[in-house]
């Protein structure tokens, strides 16, 4: 009997000497992982996770935890993205009596999936709003069934702020910079001249990106617009000329316009383990992989959704499922 009682504590001692190694090594992790990801060699893990955390607003503190504001932009400097003007010259595209559209799965077996549509009649693309605009957001597939539409994918940012005044954490209802839909001024808080990041559809179909004054989009015939970027491809040639883009790994929505006319929209999912999530580079490569003269990133992280036939077919990143948004771009 003594020496069974012996055996039964010496298994207990075994199972707490081993718990208590479990227990230290996820101490030891968790304080030594930090400080070799900021201060070891792994210089691209610690620039894609800074790009992350600055681009966020209300993750900054992970950066500034542990490397100071001089070294931060020091790496966010290493990014350069090429500001270019767009040729505005007007084209009259031949496709635009095919409705059809393609669907086309997106993957990087190291990093993400997601999905590209083709929309061949580029005037199908139109621009939405949440019918609270200035109150609160809508889901991009609310949106789209508000408007009947087939395809959907989320379009401009918001600045309301949460009930801890983090910005780009509310309720979506305060949309920035310009809202245009049917020609009709929905938001705007531009002042006057001031250039914007915009992306935008004009009369004849054609996709505008990159800076823009609410004067230049009245010039060009546009009657679909939202304040977003950055331009990724303009002219045929890709923007981010060094580095990854510098807003770090996240899930993403971008539209590009082909020559021919026909409109990409496309999403990749993040923050997850089956799609980490994507680069803005990553983005633009597959803008061009796709034959876009022009591309544009818009609103992603939470927002990043695509709905399509009825249906919302990737994952947004939310535990909860679909983000309320002001604004999303769809097709008629």
């Amino acid at each position: 009997m003594k020496k069974r009682k012996t055996e039964v504590k010496k298994k207990s001692s075994i199972w707490k000497l081993i718990l208590g190694f479990l227990i230290f090594e996820i101490v030891f992790t968790g304080i030594t992982a930090p400080l070799i990801v900021f201060h070891g060699p792994f210089q691209n893990v610690k620039k894609t996770i800074v790009g992350a955390a600055m681009t966020t607003l209300s993750h900054q503190y992970i950066a500034k935890i542990f490397l100071s504001q001089e070294e931060i932009d020091k790496i966010l400097g290493e990014n350069v993205v090429e500001t270019v003007q767009q040729d505005n010259t007007p084209i009259k595209f031949q496709n635009t009596h095919d409705d059809s559209i393609e669907r086309e799965d997106i993957s990087d077996e190291r990093k993400f999936k997601g999905y590209m549509l083709i929309i061949h009649d580029p005037t199908r693309i139109k621009v939405g709003a949440s019918k609270k605009l200035g109150v609160e957001g809508e889901l991009t597939s609310q949106i789209a069934r508000d408007n009947g539409a087939i395809a959907a994918v989320n379009g401009g940012g918001f600045v309301d702020a949460s009930s801890g005044d983090s910005k780009w954490t509310g309720t979506g209802g305060k949309p920035v910079g310009i809202l245009m839909s049917d020609s009709k001024i929905l938001y705007n808080d531009l002042k006057e001249n001031e250039e914007r990041e915009t992306v935008a559809i004009t009369k004849g179909g054609a996709l505008l990106v990159g800076t823009h004054t609410l004067d230049d989009l009245k010039e060009l015939g546009v009657t679909e617009a939202i304040s977003f970027g950055p331009a990724l491809v303009v002219n045929g040639r890709g923007t981010i000329k060094s580095g990854d883009g510098g807003w770090g790994i996240a899930p993403r929505t971008a539209i590009g316009q082909r020559k021919d006319g026909a409109i990409l929209l496309l999403v990749i999912d993040g923050r997850q383990t089956k799609s980490v999530g994507a680069t803005l580079k990553d983005v633009q490569n597959i803008m061009l992989q796709y034959g876009a003269v022009n591309a544009s990133n818009l609103d992603g992280g939470s927002s990043s959704t695509m709905y399509y036939e009825g249906d919302v077919i990737n994952n947004p990143c939310d535990p909860l499922g679909e983000r309320s948004v002001p604004s999303a771009i769809y097709v008629k």
